[in-house]
């Protein structure tokens, strides 16, 4: 399932305005069909199964099956650069509540990065609608034609009058695919009934993509003068203030590059057989503790942050007021100056914003996307949001009621 073209076919207006009196500029998403085929297998072998292939097609296939086992994400895979990414939840499917918190890719995100890493260039940087118009098709096949002309890398594409899904065929039958929140990416049986609409080959010529300035990975490269290091270890998170409360900004899946600001002593925490009280401020504002970063428990030449406000931002402060880091969820939320909605505002948030809650407590119960809810959260600047659109409980756990 495809993040922009989900959006084309939202299909009512949201009722929240009037029920809630916060004026959100969303229409309410069809919820995400309950899959008639089995999650993709994420063990079975993937590779291309048939010949005749050109040499970008089976670099593109080789990419995308390095990606088996990696989340679907809703949105996942369309940041600047092609790559894994944060998603967003859908406002209304249950299973795409997590994808705020998993980086991966949606179906065109995954094509994206297929013939990025197979050409060089970005050569698919749209959705599965605009994937099945591209210019770079060198040949098209029918619905009807089934899967008879197809090679190892073709795109296959379903939909009736819009185009919501695409996937890459692999031979004998097989396909990779980013199918829909809750799944992995893996293999799965070509489906060419409902409303399969054809596919299309892509054409090109093999290239390796050109490496970020400084060959950095996440938190710079060193431009912002701090001091390069290397991480250890896998699934390493990165968070919005030292402590591992706090919302995760990046996920090393494996050593990467990073560049270190400034170090503090904050929460000490235990992690693969290490003790340490020290975390590293990244130039991109995220934290990391220093276990996990190549070097001693306290790192050379980099000096002490001197406590200074931990965290790199959203509203409602960062950590300063010894709030509880969280994620907001949808757009066109509004905060308040009282738990209320005939309140003022304060701020508008139009995508997920980091906040910081110092307490909650029960006040105007309102209904919004499907949700109601009474309790209200008080962010670090004094301004109030209703729990609906944090990510979370309905009642947050770990904060405080107000007094």
């Amino acid at each position: 399932m495809d993040l922009m073209t989900r959006r084309l076919r939202r299909s009512r207006p949201a009722a929240l305005a009037a029920t809630a009196g916060i004026a959100l500029a969303l229409t309410a998403a069809s919820a995400q069909p309950a899959a008639a085929y089995a999650a993709p297998d994420t063990g079975a072998a993937c590779t291309a199964f048939s010949s005749g292939a050109s040499a970008v097609a089976q670099r593109a296939v080789e990419a995308a099956c390095a990606q088996r086992g990696v989340w679907y994400s809703w949105g996942g895979g369309h940041g600047s650069t092609p790559g894994a990414s944060y998603g967003y939840y859908d406002g209304q499917t249950p299973a795409s509540r997590n994808d705020g918190e998993r980086k991966g890719f949606d179906c065109s995100g995954l094509m994206r990065y297929a013939y990025y890493m197979a050409t060089g260039s970005d050569i698919l940087n749209t959705n599965s609608g605009g994937q099945y118009r591209s210019s770079r098709a060198t040949a098209r096949f029918s619905a009807a034609q089934g899967t008879a002309p197809l090679l190892p890398g073709d795109l296959m594409f379903w939909g009736d009058g819009s185009i919501h899904h695409v996937a890459m065929y692999l031979g004998n039958g097989k396909m990779v695919e980013a199918q829909q929140s809750g799944t992995k990416i893996g293999v799965s049986p070509v489906r060419t009934g409902g409303d399969y609409a054809g596919a299309i080959r892509i054409g090109g010529t093999p290239g390796t993509p050109t490496p970020p300035t400084g060959g950095g990975g996440s938190g710079g490269s060193g431009n912002s003068g701090g001091k390069a290091f290397k991480t250890w270890g896998s699934s390493v998170r990165t968070r919005t203030s030292p402590n591992t409360d706090a919302a995760v900004v990046d996920h090393f899946t494996g050593p990467t590059n990073i560049t270190v600001t400034c170090q503090k002593h904050a929460q000490r925490i235990t992690a693969d057989g290490y003790t340490n009280d020290a975390w590293s401020r990244l130039s991109n504002g995220s934290w990391i503790t220093n276990i996990y970063i190549q070097g001693p428990a306290w790192l050379d030449g980099v000096p002490d942050c001197g406590g200074s406000s931990t965290g790199s931002g959203g509203s409602g402060g960062s950590g300063g007021s010894g709030g509880k880091a969280f994620k907001t969820w949808g757009t066109s939320v509004r905060t308040r100056t009282s738990p209320n909605t005939s309140a003022a505002v304060v701020d508008h948030f139009t995508g997920p914003t980091n906040i910081t809650v110092t307490c909650q407590k029960h006040a105007q119960r309102i209904t919004a996307d499907g949700y109601t809810n009474d309790a209200w959260s008080r962010l670090s600047n004094g301004s109030w949001i209703t729990n609906i659109y944090i990510q979370g409980p309905a009642w947050l756990d770990g904060v405080p009621t107000c007094s």
